[in-house]
């Protein structure tokens, strides 16, 4: 089964009104419309709650994350408005019974410290985002850096990350990570395989969660047997799909 812990977000795009964000909310999207099943597990501010449209158990945090966006072309503009509360090793250990491919979606490196990065690769295959290892977990305008706990690379098999989020770690011991590059595609690593995939263009669309969703599908397809480079071709065609329908 898959897995996915992670946070709500409060998203600011534009100067629009705070709207659901975060790898929490872009898996449940992705997986709508995947149609398999998954265990959800989210934190926010009870007040934030909303309804993802599938099953999802909600822990409660004193305060919920809230990022402020903007966007031109390709590139993203963001302000860290909010910190939310950490995830605490006692709060996966029990919940993730049968699940083999988890996802941590953190919104920010404070997100999942080590013991419980730890607690969520034990016996199983671990995601993790790149935007929670670059983004340092502090209020103001976002600056990224490469201060991550290299124990925490050392347990995962699994990145996903931006093109400017590579750029900022560099080099990156793992088996598999996969840049996504917006409207140009991804670039899949996979041992010593190095593969560009290409992405259907969707113009006019919010690329918001993009990211997120394809980091999903990408797990998704990896967890029902998919190689890698079918795994990121599959997480394209999602991607493009979800983005058509905004």
């Amino acid at each position: 089964m898959l897995g996915v812990v992670g946070s709500l977000s409060l998203d600011l795009v534009d100067g629009g009104p705070p709207r659901p964000g975060g790898a929490v909310f872009y898996a449940a999207e992705a997986l709508r419309l995947l149609g398999i099943p998954a265990r959800i597990v989210a934190k926010s501010a009870p007040a934030d709650r909303v309804d993802l449209g599938v099953d999802v158990e909600w822990l409660p945090a004193e305060t919920t994350t809230a990022f402020a966006f903007s966007y031109e072309g390709d590139h993203r503009t963001m302000s860290v408005l909010e910190v939310g509360d950490p995830w605490r090793p006692g709060e996966v250990v029990d919940r993730l019974d049968g699940v083999e491919w988890v996802h941590a979606g953190g919104l920010l490196r404070s997100d999942f410290p080590f013991e419980t990065i730890e607690a969520l690769a034990h016996g199983r295959r671990l995601s993790l985002d790149g935007q929670a290892l670059v983004r340092p977990g502090r209020t103001g305008p976002l600056r990224l850096d490469g201060d991550v706990d290299p124990r925490i690379l050392a347990s995962a098999q699994i990145l996903t990350l931006s093109e400017e989020e590579a750029e900022v770690l560099g080099d990156v011991p793992m088996p598999e990570v996969v840049v996504t590059l917006g409207s140009r595609g991804s670039i899949l690593y996979a041992g010593e395989e190095e593969l560009r995939i290409e992405v259907e263009q969707v113009h006019e669309a919010d690329p918001t969660g993009a990211g997120d969703a394809f980091a999903i599908g990408y797990l998704a397809a990896r967890s029902v047997g998919e190689r890698p480079p079918a795994a990121a071709a599959s997480a394209s065609r999602l991607v493009s799909e979800l983005l058509s329908r905004r």
